[in-house]
């Protein structure tokens, strides 16, 4: 609808006011429920699948930049940015991810959301890396600064630690407002990111029929990976679908701010146009699905 209304350029429009208090509630929401799920975990057990998780990550925005180079003839610094882009991670995908599993009855590892928070920002720092080298005139301080005290960040890491030391009595607390209402908020945030989608599409049909391959074809490639990982890591056919979802998701909310201050002369229409105009809606229409799909077959194969 939002985007329906967007090309018709309606007057429809969420305020900027709103959409960042549906931004908060969503992070909020995800980090306490995966903080709860904490408080009851190993903390030790989830160190190598952590660690696996991000190791393998760092892998898509190497492979992105290489192919925005070589096939789409972008700039290094465009490339980068972009790379950096498909290397993290959205947010509300997840969220949207995680209520389809619960529409179809199907149960996942709830430390999923460690993975969302440490998934947010190795590949920011390997996309400056990618555009620039290790040099002196990296603002390492600044950017690690944007990275880690962003909204994301800081509302996850928050979240999710307030949820692993409040444990079951924050579900029992808290359970009608971040749990009951949260399809419904979600609902609300989709419908103005509809819009924005919109918005964007002007970017992408400057930059080519090859960005927009990009966007649908480069989800599907680092889903595939998620998927043998999850599959690898013993995790569950739910907890699989989610990591597919988080490697194929691109971020739009923390890279854009990372790659501002650290790649200043990349075009952020070429990426935000390629991650919200073309991947966000493509992964919440078909890419869910699609990938809980890829999953399950991967599962029963029996390989």
């Amino acid at each position: 609808m939002g985007v329906v209304a967007g090309l018709l350029r309606s007057d429809l429009k969420l305020s900027g006011g709103l959409s960042d208090t549906l931004s908060i509630y969503l992070l909020i929401a995800i980090g306490l429920k995966g903080g709860i799920e904490l408080s009851n975990a190993q903390i030790g057990s989830l160190v190598m699948p952590v660690g696996v998780v991000v190791l393998v990550s760092i892998g898509t925005p190497l492979l992105a930049f290489r192919v925005l180079q070589r096939f789409g003839k972008l700039p290094r610094l465009d490339a980068a940015s972009i790379a950096a882009h498909y290397g993290s991670v959205s947010v509300v995908t997840f969220a949207v991810g995680a209520s389809y599993l619960g529409r179809q009855g199907i149960a996942y590892e709830g430390y999923m959301s460690v993975f969302l928070v440490f998934l947010e920002f190795p590949a920011l720092i390997m996309g400056v890396l990618l555009a620039k080298g290790v040099n002196r005139d990296t603002n390492w301080r600044l950017l690690a600064h944007e990275v880690l005290t962003g909204k994301a960040i800081v509302l996850l890491v928050g979240a999710l630690l307030v949820g692993s030391l409040w444990g079951a009595e924050a579900l029992q607390s808290l359970s009608k407002f971040y749990g009951d209402l949260f399809k419904g908020f979600l609902s609300l945030f989709l419908l103005g990111m509809g819009i924005v989608t919109a918005s964007r599409l002007g970017d992408l049909r400057r930059a080519g029929l090859f960005l927009v391959a990009f966007g649908i074809v480069m989800p599907i490639v680092s889903a595939s990976v998620g998927v043998l990982t999850g599959w690898w890591l013993g995790l569950s056919l739910g907890g699989t679908t989610l990591l597919a979802v988080l490697y194929a998701s691109a971020s739009y909310i923390a890279a854009p701010a990372a790659m501002r201050i650290a790649i200043p002369e990349a075009n952020p229409g070429l990426s935000m146009g390629a991650a919200l105009g073309v991947t966000f809606p493509f992964n919440i229409l078909v890419g869910v699905p699609l990938y809980h799909q890829m999953t399950v077959l991967m599962y029963r194969s029996g390989i």
